[in-house]
């Protein structure tokens, strides 16, 4: 496993280079992030409409610079992912509606995959 690859499983958040640095919780799921944006969701101004965008990993332990690398962006269908999606959800903390959370991600929200750079 990569340095990114156990970066991305240890921890849920990671910084994001948008209209400035963004702080965003994810899910690390079959070697991708998933994240979501939008519909009462975290902010991510800007991200679906990227190809590739700018990522900063820290140490969950001490904050440490683990690394820093372009991703590739691709926006989810979430119909077609479920697997993906059922781990984003499970890393959702305090949603008001965990019930039918992934249905309303589906209607208000973006799902975005960001590809790892290969090892």
């Amino acid at each position: 496993m990569t340095v990114i690859e156990e970066g991305a499983k240890k921890s849920s958040v990671l910084w994001l280079t948008l209209d400035r640095p963004r702080l965003a919780w994810h899910a690390f799921h079959e070697g991708a992030v998933y994240l979501v944006t939008g519909g009462g969701e975290q902010e991510l101004p800007g991200l679906a409409g990227l190809a590739e965008v700018h990522v900063t990993l820290r140490s969950k332990d001490n904050g440490a610079l683990l690394a820093e690398f372009d991703a590739p962006v691709s926006v989810v269908d979430v119909a077609a992912e479920p697997e993906a999606v059922a781990a984003l959800a499970k890393e959702r903390l305090n949603a008001p509606d965990t019930e039918h959370l992934t249905e309303r991600w589906a209607r208000d929200s973006t799902v975005l995959r960001l590809t790892l750079p290969a090892s």
